[in-house]
């Protein structure tokens, strides 16, 4: 199939009609319309129904809209990837999120640069469950995510055991800042603590919400080895009696791209895992 075609389809979804794809596309209505004709004779079925207010999508269009994303964002992967680089053999996609990548992605990176010179890498950062459909539809081959999605077809291994404490600033406790740490903490937090379920302070980033801490006061849950230094330091104390949160970190990866060169991957990840690290993700 034209990837064009596919290009097209998510514009008029996105754009809401095919004019305003037409536009945004810089080609004619006419093209576009004949695009997304030949689309539907190729998957024999309506995607659109046309009316004056535009284009809107039919179930079969619905369901479509998965596969159109996964056909694109498989061809920029390809486009990005080949032809190989000279000495290169392979290239592995990993992809974590935002609060994983300093110190643990990097470290991995580093390692596989050093040990797996043969190997490009291509490393990202996204939401989990996001980073989770790119590893279901093939376009990364590991991603390291606080709350992995049992799908078939995944292999799904702890790598980290971690727990979310509740720290403060010993000259400023106050206000309590509500960091979202995803579904799981939000229902077993809001359980147990159910009077800061409502906070005035939100983060959904930890990092920042550390910062933001550390310069203005406050107290909130943060990852056990991200603020152990400050309290060794006694920047930060441990609020008395709050309780804890298991937090680990999960290695989700695709059985079915799985090879020699990501499990030796594997390896290094697990020894970066346990490798001696500034895990404080300090800004300055």
């Amino acid at each position: 199939m034209d990837i064009s075609l596919a290009r097209t389809f998510l514009e008029v979804v996105r754009s809401g009609s095919l004019i305003a794809a037409s536009e945004q596309l810089h080609v004619t209505q006419a093209a576009v319309t004949a695009r997304i004709q030949s689309l539907e004779s190729q998957l024999n079925c309506r995607l659109f129904v046309r009316n004056r207010g535009g284009a809107r999508l039919t179930a079969d269009g619905e369901l479509f809209v998965t596969y159109a994303n996964q056909l694109v964002q498989t061809w920029e992967a390809a486009q990005r990837d080949l032809p190989l680089a000279s000495g290169i053999d392979n290239v592995l996609h990993l992809g974590c999120e935002t609060s994983l990548y300093n110190p643990l992605m990097l470290h991995w990176v580093r390692l596989l640069r050093t040990e797996l010179g043969a190997q490009a890498v291509r490393a990202e950062v996204g939401e989990g469950a996001l980073l989770q459909r790119r590893l279901e539809q093939g376009t990364l081959d590991a991603a390291l995510v606080f709350q992995p999605s049992y799908w078939p077809g995944l292999q799904v291994e702890e790598l980290l055991e971690e727990k979310l404490i509740q720290v403060c600033l010993p000259s400023q406790p106050e206000p309590y800042i509500y960091i979202d740490w995803g579904d799981a903490f939000r229902q077993q937090h809001d359980r147990a603590l159910p009077d800061k379920a409502k906070a005035e302070l939100t983060f959904n980033l930890g990092p920042m919400a550390l910062q933001y801490l550390l310069s203005c006061g406050g107290s909130g849950y943060f990852r056990t080895r991200v603020v152990q230094s400050y309290l060794d330091s006694g920047q930060l104390q441990r609020v008395p009696r709050a309780p804890e949160f298991s937090f680990p970190t999960w290695l989700v990866y695709a059985r079915e791209r799985d090879s020699a060169v990501l499990q030796q991957a594997i390896t290094l990840l697990r020894q970066a895992a346990t490798d001696s690290h500034d895990w404080s993700q300090r800004w300055d």
